[in-house]
């Protein structure tokens, strides 16, 4: 089968900053919605979009904490949004859509990782509810917003989704619990949920991408014990990093999702997953250091996380 998963050659690599790809590039006028925007690579991300004129909208579960974080940002504003509660959502979105406002640029960013078992709403899997669900929610609640202008729409995953493809018989992990595998799982969910939406968006103009944005300390690991930090080789016993080259910084961390919402690079692309502002190549089998799974670009299991997403949620814009 052929794929579009190849690399372009962009002239950027896993060094490259948020503000080396937005180098030259001029948003202003534009408007970003970025969740989690407030804090580790969402941080970044909302400085560096600013910083080269944009607007961006900072949906936060945390408002006082994401005010405070983004009050020596210029033309950043914070909204209230619990991803992992549909009714805060529809709310996030009902506001935004009154403002009359059309979004160029919508990163979904924010997310949990290796969390304890957690149920949220109707005894949903955090990680999968959250990281997936509440994103799949979002987007098409503001449909009415983000067709209009053509936006591009950035799905924010990670390496982690080669821990675990779709788990079809139980996707709420209600059998056997793992927390890596369910933020695998997650991660999956979040690629295959740009490839379905630009194949429905894309005669609109909307384009969507997915991507890896790297190995970032930030505190997406608050939820990952010290003693594991430690047994997985990353942090010693004073919790200093012990191979710091091995993680990027949060302005390369950010570099691909903001390549992702801007590059003209891209242009007429979409549905594709990206690391290292780049397109990905097809992960080989057994290796887990780059790539993108197969079972991950599969538009038909593609489809039919859509039409999951769309029963579990009741929101469907298409």
């Amino acid at each position: 089968m052929s794929t579009a998963q190849h690399k372009i050659g962009s002239g950027y690599d896993a060094h490259s900053t948020a503000d080396d790809v937005l180098a030259g590039i001029d948003l202003s006028g534009k408007l970003a919605v970025v969740t989690g925007g407030y804090s580790g690579l969402g941080l970044e991300t909302t400085r560096a979009l600013t910083k080269a004129g944009a607007r961006v909208v900072v949906p936060a579960r945390r408002p006082d904490t994401a005010r405070e974080a983004l009050a020596v940002i210029d033309g950043a504003e914070v909204d209230t949004l619990d991803l992992g509660d549909l009714d805060s959502v529809r709310a996030f979105a009902e506001r935004f859509l009154a403002s009359g406002r059309t979004i160029d640029l919508m990163i979904d960013n924010a997310g949990i990782m290796a969390c304890p078992e957690t149920r949220v709403g109707p005894g949903w899997e955090a990680q999968f509810a959250t990281n997936h669900l509440g994103h799949f929610a979002l987007v098409n609640r503001l449909w009415p917003a983000i067709a209009p202008g053509g936006a591009r729409v950035v799905s924010v995953s990670s390496r982690a989704h080669h821990f675990s493809g779709m788990r079809w018989d139980d996707v709420h992990w209600r059998q056997g619990y793992d927390k890596w595998e369910a933020y695998g799982q997650a991660k999956t969910a979040n690629v295959l949920f740009a490839v379905h939406l630009d194949r429905l968006g894309a005669d609109q103009g909307v384009r969507a991408f997915s991507l890896h944005p790297g190995g970032i300390h930030t505190p997406l690991q608050r939820h990952i014990p010290k003693e594991e930090m430690i047994e997985r080789g990353w942090i010693d016993e004073d919790g200093t990093l012990l191979n710091p080259g091995s993680f990027k910084t949060p302005e390369q961390g950010a570099a691909t999702q903001v390549w992702a919402a801007t590059s003209p690079q891209l242009d007429g692309m979409g549905g594709v997953y990206l690391e290292d502002c780049d397109i990905a190549e097809p992960a080989v089998d057994g290796d887990v250091s780059g790539g993108v799974k197969a079972w991950a670009t599969d538009p038909e299991q593609a489809a039919r996380l859509w039409e999951l997403s769309a029963e579990l949620t009741g929101v469907n814009a298409f």
